[in-house]
């Protein structure tokens, strides 16, 4: 009934829906939930120890009986220097003082690792169907080794150069990651924000350039968007702001009340939660420093700084500092649990093909 089912017959999922990887918000219970539905579930690795991740797989593989996609961070670690440091925190230096923080108690430093021989152990000890990256793909030593594991590879591209870059270099499937998707832009081939396309003009761009299947994501969160994105010449959807209202996920009151209250034009693409291009819920900082700003020093060291400053402003009920990553679908989002959304999702937009298909 779909009009093209390499997805599903690459991932062997009931429907081409890929829960996408929002860390910090999701752990193995929306995974679950996803996969009961029929999608794929993705589990965010990159803030994970190793004994966690298996923890989280474990959990996982003891409740369903579905692939799997551990989704990680490739980008090239970069070294806070003191200048960069000291110009950020005096940026901060007024939020502590309000919230009555000492600007100079120790800090644990953000986490967000890239893939690494270590994460690579954990992989070919686990093997999950599906391995996705972000920020391009790992070196191919290791490449290799996920493979050999029985893996198969995807990752995020923000533009038709890098979907063919990421075929070239052994990619199963590429994600079309349009301007309107929530989270950290994929970009590993541009810096330039301003020349970003969207989903709408990306995912034909990159079906017409590359042989793998295309996931299309970005501004999806209904059926008429993955018929939509079939018509474009997709296989397959990625979606991530339509679940974060499910009680599955683990975003707190508060930043549920900021979803709910989401409209076309609540999200803004910045700089200023972790130092690298992410389209989120617009907050206070992103506001009076950002949305993008040069003091922001390199990712992921912006959110070290931030830490305190969030844990405050949300113990007292606020997000003025959260990272609440969400695309421009995220009024579309619905509070039902994940497996009856999947489910949901895939049947009506069969229904929408239907009609397309006359």
């Amino acid at each position: 009934m779909w009009p093209d089912r390499r997805l599903i017959d690459l991932f062997k999922t009931e429907f081409p829906i890929v829960l996408a990887p929002m860390a910090g918000v999701m752990d193995a219970e929306l995974v679950i939930a996803a996969a009961e539905g029929g999608g794929l579930g993705s589990l965010p690795s990159a803030m994970l120890s190793p004994e966690k991740a298996r923890e989280q797989i474990n959990i996982i593989r003891q409740r369903v009986r579905a692939p799997v996609n551990m989704n990680f961070f490739c980008h090239t670690p970069v070294e806070l220097d003191a200048a960069a440091e000291a110009r950020w925190n005096a940026r901060l230096a007024g939020y502590y003082r309000e919230h009555g923080l000492d600007p100079a108690a120790p800090v644990n430093a953000a986490n967000r690792a890239p893939f690494d021989a270590g994460f690579c152990e954990v992989v070919e000890e686990l093997k999950p169907e599906v391995v996705s990256f972000h920020f391009g793909l790992p070196d191919q030593t290791l490449l290799k080794r996920v493979k050999a594991a029985g893996c198969l590879v995807i990752s995020s591209a923000t533009t038709v150069k890098e979907a063919v870059w990421l075929e070239q270099h052994g990619a199963d499937a590429v994600i079309a990651q349009g301007a309107e998707a929530g989270g950290h832009r994929a970009m590993f081939l541009t810096e330039n924000i301003g020349e970003q396309p969207g989903t709408f003009a990306l995912v034909p761009q990159v079906v017409d350039a590359v042989k793998v299947p295309v996931i299309a994501a970005g501004g999806i969160a209904d059926g008429r968007g993955i018929a939509a994105a079939f018509a474009l010449g997709a296989c397959g959807v990625q979606i991530g702001s339509a679940y974060l209202r499910c009680p599955e996920s683990k975003v707190s009151a508060a930043g549920r009340a900021a979803l709910a209250a989401g409209r076309d034009d609540s999200t803004v693409i910045t700089n200023v939660m972790t130092g690298r291009p992410a389209r989120g819920v617009q907050n206070r900082l992103m506001r009076e420093v950002g949305p993008i700003s040069p003091d922001a020093p390199p990712f992921p060291h912006a959110a070290t700084a931030l830490a305190p400053l969030k844990a405050a402003a949300e113990k007292q009920g606020r997000v003025d500092f959260t990272n609440l990553w969400a695309g421009q679908a995220v009024a579309m989002g619905r509070e039902l649990p994940a497996a009856e959304l999947t489910r949901d999702l895939a049947k009506s937009a069969l229904a929408r093909l239907r009609q397309m298909a006359g």
